[in-house]
């Protein structure tokens, strides 16, 4: 058998991200996925605690979802992106429909992905 080892320990350990999911089992699951391979520096389950929360908390990158109950991932982006420039959005959402990967991607996000169960 031929092919190529990779390995993924301890890259990106210096990488900084805060995840907002209003759902805790999916925080929980992004931390127990890549917790090892980042550097966890927050989450946030609401718009309030995220908007609080990640510019106290200066991430590389923020996991987003796209679909909160006080105003979406939306108003998380207008009202952190012009306090932080520097940090970068990837919105995380159940919807792949084309308006919600437009909107969030004109709002400042820097990718999109579904979480698709399969």
């Amino acid at each position: 058998m031929t092919g190529v080892a990779v390995t993924t320990v301890g890259v990106g350990v210096g990488i900084r991200v805060y995840v907002v999911d209003d759902h805790s089992l999916v925080r929980a699951g992004v931390r127990a996925e890549i917790g090892e391979l980042v550097t966890i520096v927050g989450e946030a389950g609401t718009v309030g605690e995220a908007v609080e929360g990640i510019p106290r908390s200066a991430p590389d990158v923020v996991l987003l979802d796209v679909h909160l109950p006080d105003g979406g991932g939306l108003a998380v982006l207008e009202a952190v992106v012009p306090l932080a420039p520097e940090v970068r959005f990837l919105a995380l959402s159940v919807s792949d429909t084309a308006e919600d990967v437009i909107a969030i991607i004109r709002a400042g996000a820097h990718g999109y992905v579904t979480k698709a169960i399969g």
